[in-house]
């Protein structure tokens, strides 16, 4: 396998330092830099997704940052059919696609593929989350269990969120999620892929969101979120959940100080770094893990004459 095989991918939560860490890969091996954060693809909110700027992407080669307006929809299929096209066209360029990002799923679509799940009628989504809600999370596994006993062991059952998702499409399609996930095959092979996590300490992390908060505000953040008010988002639009977007605006509204946000930003965003943790925990097990002290030696290792870069770890 020639290095125009491999697929580098980088993960890791929130302010570990992904962005530039491929950035210094993508110049030792003649990579290009292709976003795995659905934040990112947002063209209004620079600062606040923290997305690469201008001089950081004339270096090197970037794909997918910031290419939708915030008053558009952008999904996981979306994302996938778009990433696999640039993976291709970079390949044919005989360079190494880099992808980088904390989006799990955007992840787990390229790996394994998009699950092709018939679209469930809201009716009986809702008749589903109703079920959980009055008779409890225990009760309701043990009910999904009865359902479909393929689930048993997949997931943690205090997982609300995939208990009523295996509720639902095993009650709708009468085939278990784990059926339909079986069916599903990525557009590349396993072994093309060479996944890297940034394992950082928390205490270390928590230190590193605090000062990345304190960059944005200096970098114009509330200048940032004061344009984006002004245009018509849909309250159920994904770009609401970016982090800082409904903080600033209570700061805008006078409801909250200044360093009310900029306190609840950072508790947010740990907190959103402690949900990618959990997710790397549980799906994420086959990455290499690297530790911040690691990032220097693994970066020396790698020229532009390695061939086998899985050799690497």
């Amino acid at each position: 396998m020639d290095k125009q095989s491999k697929i580098i991918l980088i993960s890791g939560p929130t302010a570990s330092g992904k962005s530039n860490f491929a950035v210094k890969i993508a110049k030792k091996i003649n990579g290009e830099i292709i976003n795995a954060d659905s934040m990112q693809v947002y063209k209004q909110l620079r600062i606040l997704t923290a997305r690469p700027d201008k001089k950081e992407q004339q270096k090197i080669k970037h794909h997918l940052y910031g290419i939708i307006d915030v008053n558009k929809t952008f999904s996981t299929g979306r994302w996938l059919k778009l990433t696999i096209e640039k993976i291709k066209q970079i390949r044919r360029r005989k360079k190494i696609p880099i992808l980088v990002g904390g989006t799990g799923l955007y992840f787990q679509s390229l790996i394994n593929g998009l699950v092709k799940i018939p679209s469930i009628p809201l009716k009986i989504r809702n008749k589903v989350r109703l079920i959980q809600k009055k008779e409890g999370q225990k009760k309701f596994y043990k009910r999904l269990l009865k359902l479909d006993d393929k689930i048993k062991e997949k997931f943690d059952q205090n997982d609300t969120q995939r208990s009523i998702r295996a509720f639902e499409i095993k009650f709708y399609t009468k085939i278990s999620m784990y059926d339909w996930l079986n069916k599903t095959k990525s557009a590349f092979n396993e072994n093309e892929f060479l996944k890297l996590y940034i394992d950082f300490n928390r205490q270390e992390l928590i230190k590193r969101i605090s000062l990345r908060t304190q960059k944005m505000f200096q970098n114009g953040v509330i200048r940032e979120v004061k344009r984006f008010s002004t245009q018509k988002i849909k309250k159920d639009s994904s770009v609401n959940k970016v982090i800082g977007v409904n903080e600033l605006k209570l700061y805008l509204e006078n409801q909250m100080t200044l360093e009310e946000v900029r306190e609840l930003i950072a508790i947010r965003t740990r907190q959103y770094a402690k949900r990618q943790a959990t997710w790397a925990r549980s799906r994420m097990s086959s990455w290499n893990k690297i530790s911040p002290k690691e990032i220097s030696s693994l970066i020396k290792k790698i020229n532009k004459s390695t061939l086998k870069l899985d050799h690497l770890i």
